[in-house]
């Protein structure tokens, strides 16, 4: 229908959006207390928050009834693990001034959720998304061979682990929210551990003393969760391959961000490159609107 396409593409453009721009001021922000604990209280406050919509929404017993799905949780499981692979590479990229590559992942990423739609789900590809797909390569192509050489691995990582995680989500009928905090949960003790063991040896920013900065971290959380939600309901509705090409709107404000406010290095042909891709997302989007 195309009242579900709407929605999906507004939820999608949403999340996509939060990653892109607020995500990355945030997390940058509190960068400085070192990558590790920061991947720790992204892990542990987005499943306290989940925690507590779920009770809100009184969710518990669909919660209990999905658990009881051997399929589902090992699914589950296998996403969790994925999310929290692109979590912490992404917080790594951030912490260590590597945004760009971060970014880089993340154009690479629609075109093997493209792909992985199409041979998983028989999603179509005619001749007009066809086209902005090879524009999309084209200009990636362009920016490996005149500036990075070679794929960096953060990207690469970013790239496969987030793909993969929309093509698992994608096949498991369940609940959004109710399948993020299954998915948190199955990280929470391992957050919990290395809490645990920074906190024994003195080397973390989080305690009492400073009450601000706690809570600031605290909004990890809500900053994992609400894109989160938003970009998975998209994939849910209009499926990857419209969502990836939405996505582009992530890595796009990463480069102006990268650039402009963390004065990253942003050459011509990174500019070029970037034009080609954003006419390959009007092709695509355009196309996708004119067929729902």
């Amino acid at each position: 229908m195309k009242s579900n396409f709407n929605k999906g593409l507004i939820l999608t453009s949403l999340g996509s959006f939060w990653w892109g721009f607020i995500g990355v001021i945030y997390f940058e922000s509190v960068s400085f207390i070192g990558h590790t604990e920061l991947v720790v209280h992204r892990c542990l406050w987005t499943a306290v928050m989940l925690i507590i919509t779920t009770t809100f929404l009184m969710k518990w017993k669909l919660f209990i009834k999905e658990i009881k799905n051997k399929k589902k949780i090992l699914a589950l499981f296998l996403s969790g693990l994925l999310i929290f692979i692109n979590w912490s590479i992404w917080i790594y990229a951030v912490a260590t001034d590597r945004i760009i590559d971060a970014s880089f992942g993340y154009f690479i990423m629609p075109i093997i959720s493209v792909l992985l739609g199409y041979i998983f789900f028989k999603e179509k590809l005619n001749q007009k998304r066809i086209l902005s797909i090879s524009l999309v390569t084209f200009s990636i192509i362009i920016l490996i061979f005149f500036n990075l050489q070679s794929l960096p691995w953060v990207g690469l990582i970013v790239a496969f682990s987030w793909a993969f995680y929309n093509l698992v989500r994608k096949k498991i009928d369940i609940d959004t929210d109710i399948g993020l905090l299954i998915e948190s949960l199955y990280i929470l003790p391992f957050a919990l551990v290395v809490f645990y063991l920074i906190s024994k040896n003195g080397l973390n920013d989080f305690n009492l003393s400073n009450p601000g900065l706690s809570l600031f971290l605290i909004l990890a959380g809500p900053m994992t969760v609400i894109p989160l939600f938003l970009y998975v309901r998209g994939v849910e509705l209009i499926g990857l391959g419209p969502t990836g090409m939405i996505f582009y709107i992530t890595p796009t404000l990463q480069f102006i961000l990268g650039y402009f406010y963390y004065n990253e290095n942003f050459s011509l042909i990174k500019f070029v490159s970037f034009i080609i891709i954003w006419i390959a997302v009007i092709i695509y989007l355009k196309d996708l609107y004119e067929k729902n």
